[in-house]
């Protein structure tokens, strides 16, 4: 499986409106029906916020088991829920989807500016989240934003509160934390563990798209969605989430990357099998 390659599709995240983005699925039932066409168009992970009726983020377990039910009925997609939730949101309030026991989960690393606001991410936090994730047999995603995010991750991993195989989200492009560059992507790579697989998310349109090729090219794994990017290109809304994977996936395939399905994925990242 050295040449498959995994495209996660980050479906609405906690920041994108639908002023913004008027496709932005919202509801539960938006969420799974965007969902099946991302897997169609060839992603094998849902990366998973979920809203209220009124659009704003909640970390509310009812409403991530609503979402979460309705995707497994329609695919068989790797669901990894967030618990970056957003800026405001304690830590427990974050933790709380872990329960749910996912497939996978993401893992902040460290503190990060995300333009006027912060999320803070402390030692003993993520320490708080190793363990959960652990307790509840959920892979997590290692979400770095800087360099010392990574070296963070090591410490987590020197007292035995990670385990083999490693996942790591390498986030650039985020307002006050380290731009998409392609040197600074290949520099973040060469500190991760040995053998770690990883996936690269480019923020804002030109950094998303640019983030496809330096990841394939680096041989690594690739983030699209409205969480990211809601432009196809300059000036142009993207009509769907399944359009940005669908030319993700395109890229991959003709830069010789055979597309991994979720149970590809499951077999990499050794995950447990969702009930």
């Amino acid at each position: 499986m050295d040449n498959k390659l995994i495209i996660t599709c980050a479906i609405t995240g906690a920041e994108t409106t639908k002023a913004m983005q008027p496709a932005l699925p919202v509801t539960p039932e938006e969420i799974a029906a965007g969902t099946l066409e991302a897997y169609e168009a060839g992603a094998s992970v849902l990366h998973l916020h979920v809203r209220k009726d009124d659009g704003t983020p909640t970390q509310d377990v009812a409403v991530f088991q609503k979402a979460i039910e309705l995707i497994r009925a329609k695919c068989d997609i790797v669901i990894e829920t967030t618990t970056g939730g957003a800026a405001w949101m304690t830590p427990e309030e974050r933790l709380q989807p872990v329960t749910l026991k996912p497939e996978m989960a993401s893992l902040d690393c460290g503190t990060v500016n995300f333009g006027d606001e912060y999320i803070v991410n402390t030692l003993p936090i993520m320490r708080q989240f190793a363990n959960a994730m652990r307790d509840n047999g959920v892979r997590p995603t290692l979400e770095c934003f800087d360099l010392g995010h990574v070296y963070a991750s090591h410490i987590l991993i020197k007292e035995g509160l990670l385990e083999e195989p490693y996942h790591y989200g390498l986030v650039l492009n985020v307002p006050g934390a380290a731009k998409y560059e392609v040197d600074v992507l290949e520099f973040l790579v060469r500190k991760l563990p040995k053998g770690a697989f990883w996936t690269g998310m480019g923020i804002g349109g030109k950094a998303n798209l640019d983030c496809l090729y330096g990841a394939i090219a680096l041989g690594g794994n690739i983030r699209v969605g409205f969480e990211d990017n809601i432009y196809y290109s300059k000036g142009r809304l993207a009509k769907s989430n399944a359009e940005l994977v669908e030319r993700a996936a395109r890229i991959a395939k003709d830069c010789g990357r055979e597309l991994a399905r979720p149970e590809d994925v499951r077999a990499m990242l050794k995950l447990r099998k969702h009930a």
